[in-house]
């Protein structure tokens, strides 16, 4: 028997029904005794495998969901790790990031404030507050991130931690297409999909990005303005957290309002 800790943190028992749901359907074909085992630590979904082609199907949740590393010594200084922010401390100036490591104890990521200004404010003292508002970041929301460092804080293990490239590189992307994104969590892809098409706002959405099983990133159409909609989506998805990234803002945020915009 597998017993594998998903990418996916699930905070009710419809997420585990859908995480059910899509990995039986995936694995339907398989010679497979497939069980989701809950989410016992931090929400972090447990899931077990067994039979013939349980090494097949855990091939699939590494490549398409991926894994938590769980213990602390599955990883190195510089290694990059997906977790989830779960704390955005202006008193402490740093953000908190669960990247899936609880053996022997829970270790929790820290990303300081200056490291967050010197990649994401072009070096400039803005405060934490308003990188939050500009780049959209919030609790639950899923991030790439690279340890710098493993050090002790009131008894208390944490890995110091700056956002990898490649979510550098994201949220670049993001800011350089002058389209505005309205980040959703805590819906599945399929539920996003039913209440765009019930308010006919996907004809305001040319993409919806997966950020996790979870969490989407919904690019609009040049000119819709993101928080416009979600007053239209919040009355179908309650459970829901919607965030709004603003290119126009970033931009003002480092001081190079473009031409264009």
């Amino acid at each position: 028997m597998t017993i594998l800790t998903l990418l996916v943190k699930a905070r009710n028992a419809r997420q585990l029904k859908q995480v059910d749901d899509l990995l039986n359907a995936e694995f339907e074909n398989l010679d497979l005794d497939f069980k989701v085992l809950g989410a016992p630590v931090n929400k972090w979904v447990q899931v077990s495998l067994s039979g013939e082609d349980e090494v097949i199907a855990a091939n699939y949740i590494n490549k398409e969901i991926g894994t938590c590393p769980i213990s602390i010594k599955r990883f190195e200084k510089s290694s990059v790790l997906k977790g989830f922010v779960t704390k955005i401390n202006t008193a402490k100036n740093e953000l908190t990031v669960d990247v899936g490591i609880f053996e022997p104890k829970i270790t929790l990521a820290t990303v300081p404030l200056a490291y967050m200004q010197a990649q994401l404010a072009d070096g400039k003292k803005i405060d934490l507050k308003r990188i939050e508002e500009v780049y959209g970041l919030h609790e639950s929301l899923p991030l790439n991130i690279k340890v710098i460092n493993c050090v002790g804080e009131d008894g208390e293990e944490r890995l110091q931690a700056e956002l990898s490239t490649a979510q550098i590189e994201k949220m670049h992307l993001w800011q350089q297409s002058f389209l505005d994104r309205l980040i959703v969590l805590g819906a599945s892809a399929g539920e996003i999909e039913e209440v765009l098409e019930r308010t006919r706002l996907n004809r305001d959405v040319i993409d919806i990005e997966r950020l996790g099983l979870f969490e989407y990133a919904l690019t609009c159409k040049l000119g819709t303005d993101a928080a416009g909609l979600i007053p239209k989506m919040g009355r179908y998805m309650r459970n829901s957290v919607f965030v709004v990234f603003n290119p126009r803002e970033v931009f003002r945020l480092i001081g190079e309002m473009p031409l264009t915009l």
